[in-house]
């Protein structure tokens, strides 16, 4: 979960300190991130397509 919430943080989309928890700061940053990116499957759960898609437009931290 750290290198998740690391990962929308260079997007600017998680606020916050990187803490490994899956709570509701980083559920609303990936659902925003999901909702950005046209991405309509599970909103604000982290499937295999989001981290793909993810991972592809940052850098491993």
């Amino acid at each position: 979960m750290v290198e998740l919430q690391l990962r929308l943080k260079q997007l600017a989309m998680y606020v916050g300190e990187a803490d490994g928890d899956y709570d509701n700061r980083t559920e609303n940053a990936v659902r925003t991130y999901q909702l950005t990116r046209g991405i309509k499957d599970a909103q604000g759960v982290y499937t295999q397509e989001t981290r793909e898609r993810l991972e592809s437009e940052t850098s491993k931290p």
